[in-house]
């Protein structure tokens, strides 16, 4: 089941809000191991990411406006997780500019790091060409961000 909430943020961030959702580890999300194949966490920014930004920026996603651009992601692993364990993932932003902004993914499992993970996104016109995020949605995207 997912969830989410809008906390303030209790992590050693500085950010006046941290959004949270909640993953859980099945079978199919497994490798021969046994621990959860390392792609799921790339699947779990992009169920996390696009969450937060339908809750807490624009529910309509901006489709009208432009696209949204993958330039960078990345995955640290730190610990395994197995199936049927619950994970919480923690999304923040930082080095939040008028055409883009990073988002960092946490994820815990029974309170500890499991992975962290992070996105850069570019805004640009159904054309692809970079261009400036509405003011009200930066104002949005600056409440979850945390100062690095």
């Amino acid at each position: 089941m997912f969830m989410h909430a809008n906390v303030a943020n209790e992590s050693n961030t500085s950010a006046e809000l941290t959004f949270q959702h909640q993953l859980s580890i099945y079978l199919k999300d497994s490798n021969a191991y046994g621990n959860t194949y390392f792609a799921r966490y790339f699947e779990w920014q992009g169920i996390c990411r696009e969450k937060w930004f339908y809750e807490c920026i624009s529910r309509d996603m901006l489709q009208q406006e432009g696209v949204f651009i993958t330039k960078h992601a990345q995955q640290d692993y730190l610990q395994e997780t197995f199936p049927f364990q619950e994970v919480t993932c923690e999304v923040n932003t930082y080095d939040v500019k008028r055409c883009s902004f990073w988002l960092e993914f946490r994820f815990y499992a029974n309170g500890h790091p499991v992975s962290v993970g992070r996105q850069q996104i570019v805004f640009a016109s159904h054309t692809k060409q970079i261009k400036a995020l509405p003011e009200l949605v930066l104002k949005r995207i600056k409440r979850y961000e945390m100062k690095k």
